[in-house]
């Protein structure tokens, strides 16, 4: 008791009275500066919130500085960026991953095929809270959907001519079955990045096959070119030939309306005077002959006796003239008195061959 100090004592509770103070006031500082920053979150560009009031979730697409209650709401920010993932493959060494990308077609081949697929968050909410992975409910059915589309597709088509229709198809039946799923993402687009034959054997044969599809391409197009380029001509040709037939079709209508013409004219002359038609006519049809007809009529009295001497005689003979007659302008004989009737040698007149033609 002797060594009992009351000032030390009361300095003793006042120091531990103001280090609770200090202790208290830093607690409820450091209290205040968190729930003052926990007041506020901030949103991207690219970025959605789903906020939490009292397990009540809604959406946040405002991007920008926000408000909320510390303790009382929650903030889940969510990417709402285009992203991807790869099917048949790794995207960090384009290494093959024959599990995934090994399937079979409808014609019972097995081709190796790598896709990409891109999604996006399509509703925040649901994507949060629909399930507890959503990426990975959309690779299974992306992998069932490619699994299914490409089964009934034959390997030509897989490999060459039907990759676009295949993707189209692909994405329309992943987008109905995330509709019946309902997790919040949107495919964008199915891409198959690669497709080949799973052997190296296989695969030079289908580049074969390819080649000789593209040489088949060429050949058509060289022949339409080729037919392009002769057509026009062609049928320019066409076109010549038919209006050359026209004009001689036209031509010949012509002429033979006016052969019929002159024939019905005459035809009009002859029913008026039948004997003097028929002389006119053997008159001038005898002058279009007996110029060009060459005889020789031995003077026997038979009118009937002909000599084809021309056939006889050489281009460059003199004609034979007679003694007892004279010959008028076309070389004919002319008729002359003769002393011995019905001597041989003597040559008949002109006029004895027309009456003979006459007679006959």
């Amino acid at each position: 008791m002797e060594n009992f100090n009351p000032d030390l004592e009361e300095k003793m509770k006042k120091a531990a009275r103001k280090f609770r103070r200090g202790v208290l006031t830093g607690a409820g500082a450091a209290v205040v500066l968190v729930l003052g920053l926990g007041s506020y979150y901030n949103i991207e560009e690219q970025e959605q919130a789903v906020l939490t009031t009292f397990g009540i979730a809604a959406s946040v697409t405002e991007p920008g500085l926000h408000f909320k209650f510390p303790l009382i709401q929650r903030v889940q920010k969510v990417n709402t960026t285009i992203q991807g993932f790869a099917l048949g493959y790794d995207q960090e060494d384009n290494a093959s991953r024959e599990e995934d990308s090994l399937m079979i077609t409808r014609d019972y081949n097995f081709v190796n095929v790598d896709f990409f697929i891109e999604y996006k968050v399509a509703d925040p909410v649901k994507a949060v809270y629909a399930s507890q992975d959503p990426v990975l409910i959309l690779k299974n059915i992306s992998k069932s959907c490619v699994r299914t589309v490409i089964g009934s597709y034959d390997v030509d088509s897989v490999l060459t001519t039907g990759k676009n229709e295949i993707q189209a198809t692909i994405r329309s039946m992943i987008v109905e079955k995330l509709e019946e799923h309902d997790i919040g993402l949107q495919v964008v687009n199915v891409t198959i990045q690669d497709s080949e034959p799973p052997t190296a054997e296989v695969m030079e044969a289908f580049k074969a096959v390819e080649t000789a599809k593209q040489g088949k391409e060429t050949a058509i197009n060289n022949a339409n070119k080729y037919r392009n380029e002769k057509l026009p001509g062609a049928e320019a040709e066409i076109d010549r030939i038919m209006q050359e037939a026209q004009a001689q079709k036209t031509q010949r209508i012509n002429e033979a309306n006016g052969e019929v013409a002159r024939f019905n004219a005459m035809y009009e002359e002859y029913v008026k005077n039948p004997q003097v038609t028929k002389l006119r006519m053997f008159y001038e049809a005898m002058e279009d002959v007996l110029p060009r007809l060459k005889v020789i009529i031995d003077g026997t009295g038979q009118v009937n006796t002909m000599l084809p001497l021309d056939s006889f005689m050489g281009a460059g003979s003199q004609q034979v003239q007679p003694s007892a007659a004279g010959t008028d302008s076309k070389g004919v004989g002319v008729p002359q008195p003769s002393s011995t009737a019905g001597s041989g040698g003597d040559v008949q007149t002109d006029g004895a061959a027309s009456d003979t033609g006459s007679g006959n």
